[in-house]
């Protein structure tokens, strides 16, 4: 009977089916989140994450990353970000600010399905720093990891723009900074926003600064109007303006500790301390000597000088972990001090204000401010890298007595509540003398501590609260000092004022000209011939200017006389002649030399015209004459070895005795002396005599000596010899004897070739055998020419000699 076969070719999957039922199970789900979203009220209590409508991939994210009660911020925040509404967030240092933002982005572009390449940007988070940027890239990471399917990026730059556009167009949420991502919006083709549908700006305070001004402007002018935009800041704007720009629509401004007694977390403990500028390096020396076993972060105004302190202190060794974080740094250099700073447990960090905002550098114990932070923004921002989390933390801000005023009104301004400490001065050290010493030694090292002083100056100088910051105010002579520098760096800002520089610099030609004949005096004041020639020449050329040289260190005697006299200030009187009679002024020649008719003119009997009396000479060792330094040319000579050299004799080359007496190269005997042992003929003649019986006294001993040589060499090719018959005896018997040894026999052979060989090198070529050497193979068997005239000279001749001996 055929066996029943049914319509269906393959087998029900199960797979298949099990994917259906999960996507309606999935549909159910979002349909019952949305639903408790929009009866979800803002503004009713809520204490831990189980209380909020989230889905259950955002659950066990938060489970898994050990998040389990809402902060304050986060309590008002996530329930009205949930609800679409547009918020600026305000809240302490420390206090969640990343999570109040990631988990609406997460949840709301859950249940708008906003995944896949299809759906393209969803969401676009902004972070004014690169480190910033990370951190919230690794929590959105840690949150969506337990089921979410979202491709999330990370757009900071440091790496191929090719790479990041390839990317950039699977992503829908993007964690960025303002110029990368505006470079991606401008130049990639595939990259379309319009889909966006949350836009989060943390630190929106710097990010709408002015530094970002002009990249955020561009950015929002690419972005959809329709979109939910929040912005969070541990110090808000509140400025329409800036609102207005983001197109903001009626914003939730939620501030959790506005109303509290301070902007700083409670467990800071803050202080100053009244360090005058020069002395600040010598107590923060000092401070980190007391405080090893802590975790430090040192704030400085600019990257130059966060470079020279790093590498001062580093040569010092302090005796703790250095660490430095700027701005100018690489990408993966920042991110490899971060990673290294966060896992450290004692370690000092000097950096710049790139670290001041939003990085969780966990348990950090003091804060260091160096220099005095702009405004009491900027101080907040500071100190909150300290204290977070309900930790404790201590915060302490080196002023100088300048600034104290100015910055103390500012800081309660903001709530913020500071004490005054004194410094012990028995335990603090100057470090001036290290420092200057290693300035000395490593000119490296001296030009990082000159673009510091530079950098730190311009800081000042640019800054925008004149009350605190008065550059006339600081020991700026003396700070260099204290960097390790022979002397203050020129800086051009500080010789006048930059308004004042514009002004001469715009003023026209006519107007300078006006100011310095002003100057120089009144017409009634000058000489009337001075005033007719100032008259006829308006415009003084660089001739002009020339000619009214006065530098007497430069000019010489002559042609100061020869300018008065042909300016027509003098007349031949002032000049003078050699004899001392006075020209009239209708004399056509000006008679400089007169020589009498009586007798020989003898230039060097001549009186010469004495040296100016100012110079001096100066006595040169080696030198045949002193060197007159009448000109700042001549002085000059002095700091070049070359030009001394000229003023000195050639050397001479001596040769000394056996004992030690110097001697001339070639010396010339005395010519009476020689004259005396005889002529010159009979001392040659006798000369070749001698030094041909020296000659042939030398042969005779070459002679014995080559003759001995050979004498040794034969001795020794006899006891090789003597030596070979002896090993061939020991050997056995017969005819095993000759072919059992061959092989042992071949290569002492060799090897007395090879020795022999060595010998015979250093001997002349007499020495060297005439007769051609037989080889290895023939030495041991006895020639075989009388029996038909055939040698042995080839293996095959070899092997017929042993067949026949064999039989």
């Amino acid at each position: 009977m055929a066996p029943d076969i049914s319509g269906r070719t393959r087998p029900t999957k199960p797979k298949k089916q099990a994917r259906g039922v999960k996507r309606k199970r999935n549909e159910v789900n979002l349909e019952t989140l949305q639903k408790a979203v929009e009866e979800l009220d803002p503004k009713a209590p809520v204490n831990s994450f189980d209380d909020l409508p989230l889905s259950q991939e955002t659950r066990d994210g938060l489970a898994a990353s050990h998040f389990k009660t809402l902060t304050d911020i986060q309590k008002k925040a996530i329930p009205t970000a949930l609800k679409g509404a547009d918020i600026l967030g305000a809240a302490r240092t420390g206090s969640g600010k990343t999570l109040a933002f990631l988990i609406p982005i997460l949840e709301n572009l859950y249940r708008t399905q906003c995944i896949g390449s299809d759906a393209g940007l969803g969401a676009m988070i902004i972070s004014p720093t690169r480190e910033l940027a990370i951190q919230i890239f690794e929590v959105l990471r840690q949150l969506g990891r337990k089921g979410h399917l979202f491709a999330a990026g990370l757009i900071i730059g440091g790496k191929g723009l090719r790479e990041e556009q390839d990317a950039l167009t699977r992503m829908n949420i993007v964690v960025c900074t303002p110029g990368r991502i505006l470079q991606h919006l401008s130049q990639t083709a595939a990259f379309n926003v319009d889909m966006l549908q949350m836009l989060v700006l943390d630190e929106a305070d710097r990010i709408l600064d002015m530094g970002f001004q002009r990249d955020v402007d561009a950015i929002v002018d690419y972005l959809p109007k329709d979109r939910q935009t929040m912005l969070f800041s541990a110090t808000q704007t509140k400025r329409v303006s800036d609102l207005a720009r983001l197109s903001l629509r009626d914003p939730e401004y939620i501030s959790v500790h506005e109303a509290s007694a301070t902007a700083t977390p409670k467990n800071l403990q803050q202080n100053y301390v009244i360090t005058p500028l020069p002395e600040k390096l010598d107590t923060l020396w000092s401070f980190i000597q007391n405080t090893k076993k802590a975790k430090i972060i040192v704030f400085l105004s600019s990257g130059k000088q966060v470079r020279f302190v790093f590498e001062a202190f580093r040569h010092m060794q302090p005796g703790i972990p250095l660490l430095h974080l700027h701005g100018r740094q690489k990408q993966t250099a920042r991110l490899e001090i971060t990673t290294k700073f966060s896992n450290a447990q004692h370690s000092c960090l000097f950096a710049t204000d790139v670290a001041a905002r939003g990085l969780d550098f966990p348990a950090v114990d003091w804060v260091v401010q160096v220099d005095c932070p702009e405004d009491a923004d900027t101080y907040i921002h500071r100190v909150g890298r300290t204290a977070r989390y309900e930790r404790e933390g201590r915060a302490v801000l080196f002023m100088d007595p300048s600034e104290e005023e100015g910055m103390l009104e500012r800081l309660e301004a903001k709530k913020v509540p500071i004490e005054r400490i004194n410094v012990r001065a028995k335990k603090q050290a100057s470090i001036k003398n290290q420092l200057q010493s290693m300035c000395f030694q490593d000119p490296q090292l001296k030009y990082l501590g000159q673009k510091a002083f530079a950098s730190y100056v311009r800081s000042l100088h640019v800054q925008k609260d004149k009350d605190i910051f008065k550059l006339d105010k600081y020991p700026l002579e003396k700070f260099a000092a204290s960097l390790g520098l022979p002397g203050a760096p020129k800086i051009k800002f500080l010789k006048a004022d930059a308004d004042e520089v514009k002004k001469r610099k715009n003023a026209s030609r006519q107007a300078a000209m006006s100011d310095s004949e002003s100057e120089e005096g009144s017409d009634e004041e000058k000489d009337p011939k001075q005033r007719a020639k100032d008259k006829k020449n308006g415009v003084r050329t660089k001739y002009d200017r020339m000619f009214e040289r006065q530098n007497q260190d430069i000019l010489a005697d002559h042609y100061a006389k020869i300018r008065h006299k042909d300016e027509g200030e003098g007349s031949d009187a002032d000049i003078g002649n050699l004899d001392g009679e006075q020209a009239s002024d209708d004399d056509l020649f000006d008679v400089k030399k007169r020589i009498p008719a009586e007798g020989t003119y003898n230039p060097d009997a001549m009186p010469q015209a004495s040296a100016p009396e100012y110079a001096k000479t100066v006595h040169i060792p080696g030198a045949k004459e002193g060197l007159v330094l009448d000109s700042k040319r001549r002085e000059k000579m002095l700091k070049s070895k070359k030009q001394l050299l000229k003023l000195k004799g050639q050397g001479q080359k001596l040769v000394f005795d056996e004992d030690g007496n110097a001697h001339q190269l070639y010396e010339l005997e005395d010519e009476n002396d020689f004259r005396a042992r005889g002529e010159a003929e009979d001392q040659r003649r006798k000369f070749l005599e001698e030094e041909a019986e020296r000659v042939a006294e030398a042969d005779v001993a070459d002679k014995a000596l080559v003759k001995e040589k050979r004498r040794a060499k034969k001795e020794k090719r006899k006891e090789r010899e003597r030596a070979e018959a002896e090993e061939s005896d020991e050997g056995d018997d017969g005819e095993g004897a000759m072919f059992g040894g061959d092989n042992n026999d071949a290569m002492a052979n060799f090897l007395a070739d090879a020795g022999s060989g060595s010998d015979d090198a250093s001997e002349s070529e007499e020495e060297q055998p005439k007769k051609k050497q037989k080889k290895w193979f023939q030495r041991d068997i006895p020639d075989r020419s009388d029996q038909g005239g055939r040698e042995i000279e080839t293996m095959d001749d070899l092997e017929a000699e042993a067949a026949r001996l064999l039989g």
